[in-house]
């Protein structure tokens, strides 16, 4: 097998840029320069009471996935494969059940290919449809985004005026409560020009739901979950359909984050805990099915814990990202009392670490909650113009190799949603992902930069939980080196795939955003015996 040296090696495009791409029509020349033809070829009020301990933080345990089994995803095997993996087994062992099984993938790193081979039969693991890591159906225009930083997070959210005058401030994304049958707060200001303003102040969006409540916490009069976990479940459905409308309504794209405000409450209530649990578990489920992250918010002490204590558990499905409240001035995102640093550990994690009190900037004061985050948040897209003097072409992924889809007239206005590598156009190996799924050469759209990625567009990147605690490799295969791991239940962070060693029942490799590479087949999206769409070849 050979190595890729920085994994845009997926579509061998021929070098020479300047050459037609087949379509002869080019994809226009920017009126300025003769280079080559564009792509030529081409919470309301729902903060914790004060007076209860708060919620809190955590990260990653690493270590090859052996003979550990990962809880998730439905995979379907032929009859033979199932006989074959029947026949490996020592005859000691009892026979297990004829259920779809997967292949551990942390094979060493001496193993030959035909040891591989071998060993996919030997040490089969429960496969990825299933709780805990539902797999996520991100249509073709989405992307995820994410944020690391201070953030604040206000009843009702502020003018533009404030954000501008907050540009002072050590805060660059806000949480916006955008929805919700609890949510109290009128928000005047929260509409689509907002959405669309901030974002182009390059400030992040963290968008809060304030829906049911639990049955024996949060606010007596609150709306609550149902106790029949059936109904609750059905809640926890509608409440996601009701986030994505909303969202949508606002401007917020599929890969969106979107946290489920859910408040204190009795951790001694069996039955309270089941219908809370369940709730969570349909609200991630039913945002994954259509294309988004699943964010709960919960006190670290009156809630998380129960969360992460079902975190392997096959009866609920498991949120992509935890925001956990506790008032303790610490904004740490490891070490939270009853949570492992293993749990929600990559990029999984945002702490509300000082509650309800005023700060001043520009001359605007805010009365906020602080927050530290490095999670997923809202994906909002970019206008921007063609500056092609001919036609744009408009490709299916972001490279001249792959076929036109449309084309674009010189000055027609383009929606971006992100940016990624691919081959380089003229000045810029940038290309960029409009809202329709298509990419486009960064070298003929208006974005501030021709060289380099420009902000605040967020790098193209679709995370899918791992359903096993998975090497990370240097390049797609098991004999390449191991750079670190990724425990389970954490996002893998990817940005393409290609073809490797075959593990399970597949040869594709997914490439995170770190450039490391981890087997295709412990990872939570659609498809582990192939590609997974929208994600483009690397």
């Amino acid at each position: 097998m050979h190595r890729t040296h920085d994994g845009h090696r997926a579509a061998r495009v021929p070098r020479d840029l300047r050459a037609h791409d087949g379509h002869r029509g080019g994809e226009g020349r920017p009126a300025t320069r003769p280079e080559p033809r564009a792509d030529s070829r081409q919470h309301g009020t729902g903060r914790p009471d004060p007076a209860l301990p708060p919620r809190g933080p955590g990260q990653r345990t690493p270590r090859e996935h052996g003979a550990s089994r990962p809880a998730s995803r439905t995979v379907v095997r032929t009859a033979a494969v199932l006989r074959t993996a029947a026949a490996f087994r020592p005859a000691s062992r009892p026979p297990r059940p004829p259920r779809p099984r997967r292949l551990a993938a942390g094979l060493a790193v001496a193993s030959t290919a035909g040891l591989l081979g071998a060993a996919a039969v030997l040490a089969l693991a429960p496969s990825a449809a299933a709780e805990p890591a539902t797999p996520v159906a991100y249509p073709t225009g989405a992307t995820a985004t994410r944020y690391s930083g201070l953030a604040f997070d206000t009843c009702t959210a502020p003018p533009l005026t404030a954000i501008r005058a907050w540009s002072a401030s050590p805060y660059r994304a806000v949480g916006v409560y955008f929805g919700g049958v609890n949510r109290t707060c009128a928000q005047p200001q929260l509409t689509p020009s907002w959405v669309a303003s901030v974002s182009a102040l390059k400030w992040r969006l963290l968008p809060i739901y304030k829906g049911l409540q639990p049955p024996c916490g949060a606010r007596p009069t609150d709306a609550k979950i149902s106790l029949v976990p059936a109904a609750a479940r059905s809640q926890g459905t509608a409440a996601a359909t009701d986030a994505i409308a909303r969202a949508g309504a606002l401007g917020m794209r599929p890969g969106s984050a979107f946290y489920n405000d859910i408040e204190h409450y009795a951790q001694t209530d069996a039955p309270c805990r089941v219908a809370v649990l369940s709730y969570i578990s349909s609200w991630t489920k039913e945002l994954h099915r259509r294309g988004y992250v699943s964010g709960v918010y919960m006190n670290l002490n009156l809630g998380a814990k129960q969360l992460s204590d079902v975190f392997t558990s096959t009866a609920y499905a498991r949120p992509d990202a935890l925001w956990t409240a506790r008032y303790d001035g610490v904004d740490s995102l490891r070490g939270w009392a009853g949570i492992p640093d293993s749990r929600w550990a990559v990029h999984q994690r945002a702490k509300q670490f000082r509650g309800t009190h005023s700060e001043t900037y520009g001359g605007v004061t805010i009365s906020i909650d602080t927050n530290r985050l490095d999670a997923p948040v809202a994906t909002v897209a970019h206008p921007y113009t063609a500056t092609s003097t001919t036609p744009l072409n408009a490709r299916t992924g972001p490279s001249t190799a792959y076929p036109v889809a449309r084309a674009y007239a010189p000055g027609a206005a383009l929606t971006v949603v992100c940016q990624t590598p691919g081959p380089k156009v003229g000045t810029t190996a940038v290309w960029d992902k409009l809202a329709d799924g298509t990419y486009v050469s960064d070298r003929y759209v208006s974005t501030p930069s021709k060289t380099t990625y420009s902000a605040p567009l967020p790098r193209c990147v679709y995370p899918y939980q791992t359903t096993a605690t998975l090497t990370e490799r240097s390049g797609p295969g098991a004999a390449y080196a191991a750079r670190g791991t990724s425990p389970n239940g954490a996002l893998a962070w990817v940005y393409c795939q290609r073809a490797g060693s075959r593990v399970g029942t597949t040869n594709v490799w997914s490439r995170l955003d770190t450039g490391r590479y981890v087997t295709d087949y412990y990872v939570a999206n659609p498809s582990n015996t192939t590609y997974s769409k929208p994600v483009p070849r690397c």
